[in-house]
This record gives structure tokens, C-alpha cells and sequence, in this order.
């Protein structure tokens, strides 16, 4: 899957193992490297949504369209599907077989 990051601060931040571990702690820090490299090696979004570990679901409300996935509480990694046109189903849903790019909007507590 093709990642993207909101601005080159946060793609800066997250592009180094040893950043990420000096920013996040060494706790969360290797749990986002892992996240990072889970999200690379996917072929789309429906690949991750079934590992339990990771609870990838959509947010509602203020946050609708965004897509979160655990790193450790409270911790989130906030992405949305980068496309032109986000992939739907008939029904309106996202359509996560067919999402193959996402842009990642930081770690944050969302709670």
C-alpha cells in the first residue's frame, strides 16, 4: 500500500525507527514502526481490517472518513484514503478492498 503523510513534519517524524522511539517511548515507539510497516505491506485496507491486534475501523462524527488503528491506549495512527475519488460501496460505505493508498494524519488520543 502506498502511504502518504499529511506534511513533511509528521513524514520527517515518522521515517525514523530511532525518531519514532525518542518522540513516542520505546513502548509505543516499536508498536508504531510495526503499524507503519503492517500499513506498507498490505495490499489494501481490507488486509488489515481483520487483524484483531490492530481494531482498524472507521471514526464517525468530526473525525467521519477517518480511519483509526490501535498502537497501544490511548494511542491511535489516524489515516484517510488518499484518492481522487475514495472508493464506495453500492451502499455508500467504504469500500476498503479497493482503498491502496492512504494519507496519515498523526498518533493521537482520539478518546
Amino acid at each position: 500500500m502506498e502511504i502518504l503523510f499529511v506534511n513533511t513534519k509528521l513524514a520527517k517524524e515518522l521515517a525514523d525507527e530511532r525518531t519514532i522511539l525518542r518522540r513516542y517511548g520505546p513502548d509505543n515507539g516499536r508498536r508504531i514502526c510495526l503499524r507503519l510497516a503492517q500499513l506498507m505491506s498490505a495490499e489494501n485496507l481490507e488486509t488489515l481490517r481483520f487483524l484483531p491486534q490492530l481494531r482498524a475501523h472507521e471514526l464517525a462524527g468530526d473525525r467521519a472518513g477517518q480511519i483509526s488503528v490501535d498502537v497501544k491506549h490511548p494511542r491511535r495512527l489516524l489515516r484517510l484514503p488518499d484518492h481522487v475519488e475514495v472508493p464506495r460501496k453500492p451502499d455508500g460505505g467504504l469500500d476498503w478492498k479497493r482503498v491502496t493508498r492512504v494519507k496519515v494524519l498523526g498518533i493521537i488520543d482520539t478518546h
